[in-house]
Formats: C-alpha cells, sequence, structure tokens
C-alpha cells in the first residue's frame, strides 16, 4: 500500500489539520431551483382562485396528471397530496384489504412499508441485492404466501429494480407489482419508464425529489381504467366528483382526504419542462464524479446495469476494507472513519436510514392500531428480525450517501471539488486504516436503538 506521496500541504487530511478540499464558500445550491416561470405558474393559479381537485373548472392538477401520463408512458395519472398517500391510495385501488400481505424491501424509506399499515395490511419485508441496493427477486419468491396481495418494488436511490424478474414472479402468483418511484423519476427499465410497468405506480413530488413540487405532492399512474377511477375517488373521501358542474357529496366507498394543492400542481408542471434537460446535464456532472472515484479502489461506487438508467436522486458510496488492508468485519468502524474524514474535507457524506425497516419500532414493537393488524384473524405474526436481512444490515453499515447535492444543474465545479476531497481521503488510507482497526464502534441499527430509546425517555419519560 506504499505509494508516492504529493508534498505534505497537499495531502493533509481537515480532520488532522489540513486545509478542507471543499472551499467553504462553494455550497451545495439551492434544491428546487425557482425560476420565473415557476413563479408565473404558481401566480397563474393564484390568480384563478381554484386551489384544489374540488374545485370546479380546475386546471393544473389534471394538466399534470395528463402531462406525467404522457411523460411516463400510461394512460392515466392521479395526483395527490405527497407519495406517501399515493402509495396507500394505490395499494387500496389494487384491491389491498386488512389482514392482506404487502411485500416490501427492508432497505427504504419507511413510507413505503407504512403505507401498506395504514390499509391494516401485514408488511413482509424481504432483503436487497447489495450492488442494486433494490428487493432481492430470490427473496421476494421466498416471501410469498396466500396472503400476499401486492409486491411494492422500490427503486431506490433513483435505480430501477430487475422489473422483469419481480413482475414475471407477480405474473405467476397473480399478485401485482406496485412500483415505488418516488426517488426514480425519468429513469429507464430496458426503454421504458419507471412508474409505466408494474399494475400500479407511485411517485413523490416532495421538495427533495429529483422532480419536486413546492412542498409536498404525490403521482400515481396505471393503465388500467378501474384502478384510475378507484383511486380518483379514493384521494377525495370516495366520492366520484365530476370535472365539471354540481358535486354530489355522495361516498361510494371509504376514501381520505389526499386532495392535491392546485399551487404544487403548477409548481411541478413547470418544472416537468425542464427536467429532460436537468437529467441529462446531472448524468455528466454525477459520471464525472464516480468516474474519479472509480480510481480510488477502496470505494465502490454504485454500477447500472446496461438495460437501465438511473435517475442519480442519492449517491450511495460502499468502502472496501480489503482495499485499505483490513478484515471484512472492520467494513464499519472503517466506513465511520472515512465518512469523518471526508465531512471535515467538506464532503457531506451522511448515513440513509440507520436501520432496516422491521426494525423500526412501529414494526418490531407492533405498534400500528394496537396490536392490529398482526392480531386480526388468520394473520400469521411472524417475528421482525434484523438479522435476517443480512444483506441490508450489511450496506448500511458499510455505506454512507451523498445527497441534495448533486441535484443542481451547476453542481458540477462543487462535485470536482468533492472527487478532490475522496481522492486525498484516499492516499492517505493507511492512517485512516489504523484508526479504523482500534475505533470503538457502534453498528448503524444497534445505535438507531439507542436514539430511540432516549427520543422516547425525552418525550414521555417524565410523565
Amino acid at each position: 500500500m506504499t505509494t508516492q506521496q504529493p508534498a505534505r500541504e497537499a495531502v493533509d487530511l481537515a480532520m488532522f489539520g489540513g486545509d478542507r478540499a471543499v472551499p467553504r464558500e462553494l455550497g451545495i445550491r439551492p434544491w428546487p431551483m425557482v425560476t420565473d416561470q415557476d413563479e408565473q405558474a404558481v401566480h397563474r393559479v393564484l390568480r384563478s382562485g381554484r386551489f384544489t381537485s374540488a374545485s370546479s373548472g380546475e386546471q393544473e392538477i389534471a394538466g399534470l396528471e395528463r402531462e406525467w401520463a404522457q411523460y411516463v408512458g400510461t394512460e392515466h395519472c392521479i395526483a395527490v397530496s405527497n407519495g406517501t398517500a399515493a402509495l396507500s391510495v394505490a395499494l387500496s385501488a389494487a384491491g389491498v384489504e386488512p389482514g392482506d400481505e404487502v411485500v416490501v424491501p427492508a432497505l427504504s424509506f419507511i413510507g413505503s412499508a407504512t403505507a401498506p399499515l395504514h390499509l391494516m395490511a401485514v408488511p413482509v419485508f424481504v432483503d436487497i441485492d447489495p450492488v442494486t441496493f433494490n428487493l432481492d427477486p430470490a427473496a421476494l419468491e421466498a416471501a410469498i404466501t396466500s396472503r400476499t396481495k401486492a409486491i411494492v418494488v422500490v427503486h431506490l436511490h433513483g435505480l430501477p429494480a430487475d422489473l422483469d424478474r419481480i413482475t414475471e414472479i407477480g405474473a405467476r402468483h397473480g399478485i401485482p407489482v406496485v412500483e415505488d418511484a418516488a426517488q426514480a423519476h425519468g429513469a429507464r427499465y430496458r426503454g421504458r419508464s419507471v412508474g409505466s410497468i408494474g399494475a400500479v405506480n407511485t411517485f413523490s413530488l416532495n421538495v427533495s425529489k429529483n422532480l419536486a413540487t413546492c412542498g409536498e405532492g404525490g403521482l400515481i399512474t396505471t393503465d388500467d381504467a378501474d384502478v384510475a377511477t378507484r383511486a380518483t375517488m379514493l384521494r377525495q373521501f370516495g366520492e366520484l366528483v365530476p370535472a365539471r358542474g354540481e358535486r354530489s357529496y355522495v361516498a361510494h366507498l371509504l376514501g381520505w382526504n389526499c386532495k392535491p394543492s392546485a399551487v404544487q400542481a403548477a409548481f411541478t408542471r413547470s418544472r416537468l419542462t425542464r427536467l429532460p434537460a436537468e437529467m441529462a446535464v446531472r448524468e455528466e456532472n454525477v459520471g464525472r464524479l464516480l468516474g474519479r472515484l472509480s480510481a480510488c479502489p477502496g470505494f465502490l461506487v454504485p454500477e447500472v446495469p446496461q438495460d437501465r438508467t438511473h435517475a442519480w436522486h442519492i449517491l450511495r458510496v460502499r468502502v472496501d476494507p480489503a482495499a485499505f488492508g483490513l478484515a471484512e468485519e472492520l467494513a464499519g468502524p472503517l466506513r465511520s472513519v472515512l465518512q469523518r474524514a471526508l465531512r471535515a474535507e467538506g464532503v457531506p457524506a451522511v448515513p440513509y436510514q440507520l436501520q432496516p425497516l422491521p426494525a423500526q419500532r412501529v414494526f418490531a414493537g407492533r405498534r400500528g392500531f394496537g396490536a392490529y393488524p398482526w392480531a386480526l384473524p388468520g394473520v400469521v405474526d411472524r417475528p421482525y428480525r434484523p438479522g435476517d436481512f443480512p444483506a441490508t444490515l450489511r450496506v448500511l453499515d458499510d455505506s454512507f450517501t451523498i445527497q441534495k447535492a448533486h441535484l443542481h444543474p451547476d453542481s458540477g465545479p462543487l462535485l470536482d471539488r468533492y472527487a478532490d476531497a475522496f481522492e486525498k481521503v484516499w492516499m492517505n488510507r493507511e492512517a485512516l486504516a489504523a484508526i479504523a482497526a482500534t475505533t470503538d464502534y457502534t453498528p448503524h441499527w444497534e445505535r438507531a436503538s439507542q436514539i430511540a430509546d432516549t427520543e422516547w425517555a425525552g418525550a414521555f419519560g417524565a410523565r
């Protein structure tokens, strides 16, 4: 591991007193990028006086639904209030009922698993593929039972999952696949847009997303007219609301109040016109960063199979202990030390989720609707054990992410400095490996349990 080192002042790490690789004045650009066009779109709604889907003659929500359906290539799109609501509505529209089982990957944002829980359905977690970070089709096959009524496949960080294998498994068992494409706007799988392949599919328009609104929003896509009609009813109290004319206020089924905002729809419509150009620039900027990181063997960058494209919502980098001369069991301590070193250099290296979803208290502690849905008749109450998801645990322990910094089209110079920081850290690998070898380390998911205990005690312990 001995290499020719540049002059001392060029390689001294900031955590040891050296200069930062990323100047403090070179910060993360605001996201979403708000333009005059976006402001004019919002003003258009304010002048119209029509603000929700319940407003007769409202045009922005219907316009966004039409334009997004055309963009992804589906017959129907239904806008709702947020991405989690989109998933709950989609699952309900697809026929998921209390006591049914819904397969969910063990690594995702918690909304992927609370959405079925809101229907009093039982989340059944499966492990991930450690390369793509998406649901492992082999683990999916093993998890299916006679009670499985839907498969939620998350395109985590923007990379499409193995949809051919997953949809084949679903079709063979007669189970609908629901794409959770909250992080994957514009990504494509074998020439098709994500969000057009499952029976019903969802997107988030949260302010952090690649296609964002000015707050919260969600989209549901499908080719099934009946599913689309049910989803439209479910978003507004189970009513059939006409585009124009009198509203009957008749609730035909149990629905929610998940109406979208016309202001947010108009904002997203404006941003949608720039999405393809932003994606192209992001691909170039991220590609240059990852190309430089690939020359540092200790950092394992995301792999993108040739049959799909990546939306690059989040960048996840794993560490390779062997490249640092360390044993595999030191992956966690090494990741922790490297993350600290990179942050000192100015790279916002952070975890994405601290624990597998089944370790979250809401699931592990059966904190749903009391003991329900797990206590419903006929439900097999399986334990949620983190150790049953070894790939998820390993990825959580040996990786960190970069979020938001690369989304803005003008992020190229910032990402170039991030690459400088990675190279600087790699050149100091021997010193950092020595620290990792002696670090007192607690795995992410165990630390998350400690955090949860502290938070709960702080909120309720003294009452």
